[in-house]
């Protein structure tokens, strides 16, 4: 579907993730405030990784694909420091499109997703069909659908799963929504229903939002206990509250996009006595990154959940292994 002027965006989409000021990259790889890796370098020492741990390839459940002009307002938010942020983010992946999809295959990524979000009413249905052609011509790419508490949402958002969406996009902070709303809970049930997961950013990082926090999804999990939620970023800051989650709800699991950074470690640091937990936990936990979004080489989150030394079955599953499971991918 080609974009309708009336519904793009009318102010900067808000960043996803926590910043940094820049710290060097303790694995070796450049600093995040610095140039990447050389492409072809980076991707020989990403298939290295995988290829050790007798992996096909890696499943990255959280890489961001929108409308160009979407993204270039998104990308703009992130030069301007905005207030979200704050500080100084370089967009480590800034590619048109095509080679933003060359560079995760080249990665050796099998699949991964394109998470985009509205900001108000009325956009949500227009990035679903945006969002489907993409998938369209991207085989590799599990279709991603979004939604916004509004009139119609259950009749798109039904749409979208009767039309082959794999994973929903939830951003409880750029939507500025409470996730309980109840014009959200059939579809919330629809989902559960379906089978279909929703990586919701629902926790609190880089700034606390009005609806944010583990309360409000914990409220939803009350009512749609089988509602398969993957929360994004681990659920920084909250860490603690969202294993607590996990560990009551069976169809909770976690997303690892940008966590265990040095860039988010200054700022909202994974608490080390929750370390069992997390490898408690391991049939729960999702690799995800915020590709192309970044500001550091893809290749640090990997080497940030290799240093966790939570052992290598533990990073086949995160890594690969729980997203095979859950989508049924190769």
């Amino acid at each position: 579907m080609s974009a309708h002027p009336a519904r793009e965006p009318n102010r900067p989409a808000a960043p996803c993730c926590s910043p940094d000021a820049g710290q060097a990259d303790r694995d070796g790889t450049a600093a995040p405030s610095g140039p990447p890796p050389r492409p072809g370098a980076e991707a020989e020492a990403v298939r290295a990784f995988w290829t050790r741990l007798g992996l096909p390839g890696l499943i990255d459940v959280h890489t961001h694909f929108m409308p160009q002009r979407v993204l270039d307002k998104v990308w703009a938010y992130f030069d301007s420091a905005g207030p979200l942020t704050g500080l100084e983010w370089p967009i480590t992946y800034r590619e048109e499109e095509g080679r933003r999809v060359a560079l995760l295959r080249g990665f050796g990524v099998r699949n991964f997703t394109s998470m985009l979000y509205p900001h108000k009413p009325g956009m949500a249905e227009w990035l679903n069909g945006w969002a489907a052609d993409f998938a369209a011509r991207t085989p590799d790419c599990l279709r991603t659908a979004t939604l916004f508490p509004e009139e119609g949402v259950g009749r798109y958002v039904r749409a979208a799963v009767e039309g082959g969406a794999r994973v929903l996009k939830s951003h409880v902070q750029v939507g500025a929504y409470d996730p309980g709303d109840p014009l959200l809970d059939p579809v919330w049930g629809l989902l559960a229903e379906a089978r279909v997961p929703v990586v919701m950013h629902c926790g609190s990082g880089p700034a606390p939002g009005k609806h944010t926090g583990p309360g409000p999804v914990g409220r939803i999990l009350a009512r749609h206990p089988r509602l398969p939620l993957i929360v994004a970023h681990m659920g920084m800051p909250e860490y603690t509250d969202f294993l607590d989650l996990a560990e009551r709800h069976e169809e909770v699991r976690l997303d690892t996009t940008m966590a265990f950074t040095d860039f988010s470690e200054r700022l909202s640091p994974f608490p080390a006595a929750e370390r069992a937990r997390l490898a408690d936990l391991g049939d729960r936990v999702l690799l995800g990154t915020d590709f192309p979004n970044i500001p550091y080489p893809y290749l640090h989150q990997l080497r940030a959940l290799e240093r966790l030394e939570l052992g290598d079955d533990w990073l086949r599953a995160v890594c690969h292994g729980n997203a095979a499971a859950l989508f049924s991918a190769p």
